[in-house]
């Protein structure tokens, strides 16, 4: 072939009509690897079998099967060549480092070789130098890399990648529009757009963008400029190289210039060429562009600006239109009617329930086979399904700001779950969302109808271990051991059998109101699920507590309307599953956990119920509370307050006590607590969900905790009794407390220095003040625990006093003034927890009711309470993503000490 003379190197293609031609012949190499054996038998078969062989070391007398009959497999290419096959092109799927030597071979063995397509990316800058001058030596014409190929609509041939991808013929129109792109994708992409306003193409190029792109602008400038089929081209141009800065068209062209985003990158991101050096980023594109179109600006639909030699747009969407306006000024008329529009057409979509204003409200249409049927499918299926992966050490439940130590459980910071109520953070652990008041009453109602345990073996193991002097973390082990499967499988079971009963009936919220389900009919199996032939006594109460509440669900009415009564599992299923439907619906959450919540809310109950004593568990009363009013009007967070400290709490007591108990509801995954109950789940085998015992998971949180996690709040409370001890302090909450607590700060101070000094005078070391100086707090002047500045100022906001949390404040600078610190210390967020809990307590601890060892008792307990919230969303996260015995460590990462 001779070199074309408007070129200083070989070009041998003249027209883009030469790129892809029903004369071509074509070898394969890597013709059986993975990316060759789904795009080759495409572009054989709408080529009209245009491969005669390919190669693949190893296989040789393999067949590739293609709708258009087999293609044979030899070792190398002269194996082939021997056989009596006959190829002017060549196709290279080798790996990156492979490519070199597979051109090689293409180029020396076949004599007969004109074109060679690479669609390897990230070959070498080396080895891309080394193939075209062995090309250009050898007079071949290279495509690529990093590309999809070339294809021609109007000989109906596809040379290389997928372009046009599986059904070629769709999008590869007959036209009379060229393509040249940077990117394999959208040259099929732009390809179906043209469609959309009339236009079919003629040659399509898949050019790469490599740091060498083999045919480059330039050449298809020529070939375009030459082809009498082509009227006009489109161009897709990324940043990076100067391919583009001098080009001349004597036909229209539309330049679309993407990657301004790019202009800040040190690396590649996407093809390894499409990183701008020096005056080569997109602006600059967009400027060589308008120059060459004789174009003034952008075109966008809101400012069309166009020249009868083009237009340069940066959204492919207007590609289409601005190609008319183009044409139009040239005398020209699209190639066929328009079919279809670019406006967005989603098949399936979802708003998770939030108000949508109308122009991002899109609505569905129906989509084509197959993906309509796959479409159906995923809609019958009810809840989510999460890909399971290797969970040890993350989470898809919280995580951790190291910055800020502020941890997000669901999305929603611990700084915010401060101010929700034990009901609310539960669920959104276990469902992503906050309740809303409707929910917090059915929650309520079945939490306290569990959580007297009287006669129940629970509160028996509870008791035991208590007797034998166990830490209140054991306590509750020994109890959530007894509610396991057997215990709640009723109440699994019935979740969901009402799961499958309403999952396709419509119902989108648990209250939903008004809605109609007497056509939902439970057969005999179902129906033994939910009701019985007497009366359950517990049931009832909570049926009586879900009225008194006024709360509304479609499941307790349901189950009201069956013949038969309704059993007291059925009854928590059926609250359960109205709290989680409408996330379910929504696909926030998998059936799964749906089935489950009855057994997550049961084990709530227990750990708030064991923590008490049973001599306080009566017949018709927890703590001395009547079971019935506690059903029909009590919260969660008023039963553990309840349970905690023995009394009923006020409003104004209540509040510090829901803020405790939501701050510490987690601190991250890489908490021991929670090592411990993913550990649990991970080797029961969350791959087979329903041999996880949710039981032993909480056990695994609840052993995981200790003196030192957990029980080490009691050393702030311990700290604080030591300096108030001698005060007549009677309320922590009176602003008018009378104390001089920046006096008591410093004489803590001076004591502090002198014992610090004592005892480096003997070797040994400094004790730590408990609830100051975190680690992550410190080297500024002033340091300060954003935990703790958010939750100042909440308090302050409401008006209230707290003199253990105030002293600590004048602690840090008594420290600082007295030079005992070089700067102020932090008041970090376990001073802040042990300020909560004693101000609550410190009436009666100075009453007598409460000993030392009570208040240790209590703040363990209290710990408990927020962090089994935490660790619930741990479990059923790990259990829905996990895979069987992925907590372990490798051998390798192990170590010996001797």
């Amino acid at each position: 072939m001779l070199a074309n003379e408007k070129f200083k190197y070989f070009v041998g293609i003249n027209s883009l009509a030469e790129i892809a031609t029903c004369k071509d012949r074509v070898c394969v190499l890597n013709i059986l690897g993975n990316e060759s054996r789904g795009v080759t038998p495409v572009s054989h078969a709408y080529s009209g079998g245009n491969v005669v062989f390919g190669t693949s070391p190893g296989r040789g007398g393999e067949v590739l099967e293609t709708a258009a009959g087999p293609v044979p497999v030899y070792n190398n290419v002269r194996e082939g060549l021997d056989a009596g096959h006959k190829f002017n092109v060549g196709v290279v799927y080798l790996p990156p480092a492979a490519v070199r030597d597979g051109v090689f071979e293409l180029i020396r063995v076949n004599r007969d070789i004109e074109k060679v397509v690479v669609l390897t990316e990230k070959v070498s800058v080396h080895d891309a130098r080394e193939i075209r001058a062995l090309a250009q030596q050898r007079s071949v014409d290279l495509f690529g890399a990093n590309c999809l190929g070339v294809a021609d609509a109007w000989n109906h041939i596809r040379i290389g990648g997928a372009l046009g991808g599986d059904k070629p013929e769709e999008s590869l129109r007959r036209g009379s529009v060229a393509i040249y792109s940077n990117s394999g994708n959208f040259t099929t992409t732009m390809a179906t757009y043209l469609t959309a306003g009339g236009w079919g193409t003629t040659t399509s190029i898949s050019s790469g963008k490599d740091l060498y792109i083999h045919f480059a602008p330039a050449e298809f400038a020529h070939a375009f400029d030459n082809d009498a089929r082509s009227k006009a081209a489109v161009m897709y141009i990324e940043p990076g190289g100067y391919y583009e800065q001098d080009l001349e068209f004597r036909k229209p062209v539309i330049a679309c210039v993407v990657g301004r985003w790019k202009a800040k990158l040190t690396r590649a991101v996407g093809h390894a060429g499409a990183i701008a050096g020096s005056g080569d980023g997109a602006e600059a594109k967009e400027k060589w562009f308008q120059r060459i179109l004789k174009v003034k600006g952008i075109y966008s639909p809101e400012n069309p600006i166009v020249s009868q030699a083009g237009a340069v747009v940066t959204n492919i969407a207007h590609i289409p239109a601005a190609l008319t306006a183009v044409m139009k000024l040239n005398g020209v008329e699209p190639d066929f009617p328009p079919e279809g529009d670019l406006t967005l057409k989603p098949w399936f979509g979802d708003n998770q329930g939030l108000p949508m204003p109308p122009e991002l409200d899109l609505p569905l249409v129906e989509p084509f086979q197959p993906y309509k049927d796959q479409i159906a499918e995923l809609t019958r299926q009810v809840g989510a399904v999460f890909p399971r992966e290797s969970m040890k050490d993350r989470s898809g439940s919280s995580i951790m700001d190291p910055k800020t130590q502020v941890t997000r459980v669901s999305g929603v910071s611990i700084l915010d779950t401060a101010k929700y109520p034990l009901a609310s953070n539960y669920m959104l652990a276990l469902i992503h969302e906050i309740n809303d008041d409707n929910d917090h009453a059915l929650f309520n109602c079945s939490v306290t109808v569990d959580v007297n345990l009287h006669g129940d073996p629970a509160i028996m193991a509870a008791d035991a271990a208590r007797e034998a002097g166990n830490a209140p973390n054991t306590v509750l082990a020994a109890a959530c051991a007894v509610i396991g499967p057997r215990r709640v499988a009723g109440a699994c079971q019935a979740a969901g059998v009402l799961i499958d009963l309403f999952g396709h009936s419509g119902l989108q919220s648990g209250d939903q109101a008004d809605f109609d389900f007497s056509a939902i009919k439970a057969d005999a199996a179902q129906l033994a699920c939910l009701v019985g032939s007497t009366a359950d006594p517990r049931a009832q109460a909570m049926l009586h507590g879900v009225e008194a509440r006024g709360a509304r669900s479609v499941f307790v009415d349901y189950l009201r309307s069956l013949d038969g009564h309704p059993s007291a599992d059925a009854v928590r299923a059926a609250i359960t599953t109205s709290i989680c439907w409408s996330a379910l619906m929504r696909k926030k959450i998998s059936r799964i956990t749906a089935r489950n919540l009855p057994w997550y809310l049961r084990l709530a109950a227990t750990i708030i119920g064991a923590s008490v004593p049973g001599a306080q568990h009566k017949a018709d009363s927890f703590c001395g509370v009547p079971t019935r009013e506690l059903v029909s009007q009590s919260s969660a967070t008023e039963i553990a307050y309840l349970a905690l400290l023995g009394e009923k709490p006020t409003p104004e007591n209540l509040f510090p006590f829901r803020v405790l108990l939501g701050l510490i509801i987690s601190n991250g995954v890489g908490t021991i607590s929670a090592q411990g109950c993913k550990g649990a789940v991970s080797a029961d085998g969350p791959e087979s969900p329903e041999r996880v015992q949710i039981n032993k998971a909480m056990i695994g949180f609840l052993t995981h905790t200790g003196f030192a996690h957990g029980g080490n709040g009691f050393e702030g409370i311990q700290f604080l009794i030591e300096q108030f001890t001698d005060s007549d302090l009677k309320d922590a909450g009176d602003p008018k407390h009378g104390l001089d607590l920046a006096g008591m700060g410093s004489r803590f101070a001076l004591a502090f220095a002198a014992e610090k000094k004592a005892r480096k005078g003997v070797g040994e070391g400094v004790r730590a003040i408990p609830g100051i100086n975190h680690p992550v707090f410190k080297g500024q002047l002033v340091n300060k625990d954003p935990r703790e500045v958010y939750l100042s100022h909440l308090f302050k906001e409401r008006g209230e006093t707290n003199v253990f949390h105030d002293f600590y404040s004048a602690l840090v600078q008594a420290l600082y003034d007295n030079g005992v610190t070089a700067n102020v210390f932090c008041v970090n967020i376990d001073a802040v927890i042990a300020a909560l809990l004693l101000k609550l307590l410190w009436p009666r601890y100075r009453s007598g009711a409460f000993s030392e060892e009570a208040l240790e008792t209590a703040a363990f307990t209290a710990f408990l309470f927020g962090r089994m919230v935490g660790c619930a969303g741990e479990i059923d996260d790990h259990l829905n993503r996990g895979r069987n015995m992925d907590t372990r460590t490798p051998a390798s990462q192990c170590s010996h000490v001797s």
